[in-house]
């Protein structure tokens, strides 16, 4: 039961994060924050805040503070809620936000990420990828670190059944029982200090939104290092 950072390491040795376009001068400022964090951090107005956090978001929100600078939050497209409402177990929609709210997100193989980047949604943009080296990120955020066996934010084509149980300690994953298979890693909070487990940091997007043509995903130009 469980898995150490070394064993996660030698199977996906390296993370990869997908933020907007914009978001990388604010992402050298501040790290890698939450929504919840971002939120609190640029000062959102009530009425914006309600719509950011408790709300699925089908678009993005561009943020700004006079002290802070500029951010961009996510949208949430691939989140159905009644399709999530329906595959949820001992929780809230509510409640499923929140989680999902209050962790940044990291994909464990490059496949995962082309699933997200070549998604009709995001196939006609640019993108900055964050690709981390997994083993000292998971050795020093150990304990904010959680793994899930699903795709989280999504629920399409069908949603898996999930509860606040799915995401799990790293001690208490069962690695072995997955088959050592891991779709997510999340850090509670955020990752202040990104720049320490920084490998590369890149614009890329996805080669084309014609799924019948072979799509892949490529770089346009390199920010790090």
């Amino acid at each position: 039961m469980g898995v150490t950072p070394a064993e996660l390491a030698e199977r996906y040795p390296r993370l990869y994060h997908m933020a907007h376009r914009d978001s990388w001068a604010g992402i050298q400022r501040h790290g890698l924050l939450c929504t919840e964090a971002q939120v609190q951090l640029f000062e959102i107005p009530r009425e914006m805040r309600d719509q950011i956090l408790n709300q699925q978001r089908t678009k993005s929100f561009p943020i700004e503070n006079a002290k802070h600078g500029k951010a961009v939050i996510r949208d949430q497209k691939p989140l159905i809620r009644s399709r999530l409402e329906a595959c949820l177990e001992g929780c809230t929609f509510q409640q499923w936000l929140k989680m999902l709210n209050s962790r940044v997100f990291f994909w464990l193989t490059e496949d995962r990420l082309k699933t997200l980047m070549c998604a009709r949604e995001y196939c006609a943009d640019q993108h900055v990828v964050l690709t981390l080296d997994t083993q000292r990120l998971a050795t020093h955020l150990q304990n904010k670190t959680t793994l899930a066996p699903i795709n989280t934010g999504n629920t399409r084509p069908y949603p898996a059944r999930r509860s606040l149980s799915t995401f799990s300690r790293m001690a208490d994953y069962p690695f072995e029982k997955q088959r050592r298979k891991v779709v997510e890693l999340a850090v509670k909070g955020g990752v202040e200090r990104i720049m320490d487990y920084v490998v590369e940091v890149a614009e890329m997007r996805c080669s084309t939104c014609d799924k019948k043509k072979g799509q892949t995903i490529y770089t346009i130009r390199r920010l790090y290092p």
